[in-house]
């Protein structure tokens, strides 16, 4: 009887568990190789985030990161580089309320610095120097884009939300994030 109300409580107890993480899409582009590699300056990196939630189960989401960079050199585009990696992960025994923030913060948090170093390879690999991404506060982010659709229902009812993420390379050579709404 007491190892039957020992595995019903821990049943009951909450879960987040990691079942997988992966690169689901990686693209590279360079139109202007190999004349861009002749060029003096020194690019202009435009960034875009962006996080995407999918159910594929009871209790089983895929968290999905995808970000996109632009470096261009003048008005020509030496690359152009978009990753979206992606995890797995079990909730279970989650209160509803505390779900939405588990997906929009703490899975993208898991997610990122893999997409970090699959971007940052893909560019080195490319022929670039390559450009380490800053962090990102998912929670800000996610703060942000909640704003926003409350906004955009407040306007429209229906329309999706997208909130872009511009960027400038500092000194170091790491670029800093600020999120646009």
């Amino acid at each position: 009887m007491a190892e039957k109300n020992r595995q019903a409580e821990q049943s009951a107890q909450p879960v987040l568990q990691i079942q997988r993480v992966y690169l689901k899409d990686l693209s590279l582009e360079q139109p202007n190789s190999p004349a861009i590699f002749l060029e003096q300056e020194a690019p202009q990196i435009e960034i875009a985030v962006d996080v995407g939630v999918e159910a594929l189960a009871e209790g089983i989401f895929e968290s999905t990161v995808t970000v996109t960079v632009t470096a261009k050199v003048k008005s020509k585009v030496a690359f152009l580089v978009e990753g979206k990696q992606a995890g797995i992960f079990e909730l279970r025994n989650i209160p509803t309320e505390q779900l939405d923030p588990l997906l929009g913060i703490s899975c993208p948090n898991i997610v990122y610095p893999y997409l970090r170093a699959n971007l940052a390879d893909a560019i080195t690999r490319a022929g670039f120097p390559p450009i380490h991404l800053d962090e990102i506060n998912f929670e800000v982010f996610y703060q942000k884009r909640l704003q926003a659709l409350v906004e955009q229902q407040q306007k429209s009812s229906g329309d999706s939300i997208a909130v872009e993420c511009s960027t400038a390379i500092n000194g170091s050579g790491t670029a800093a994030i600020a999120v646009i709404e």
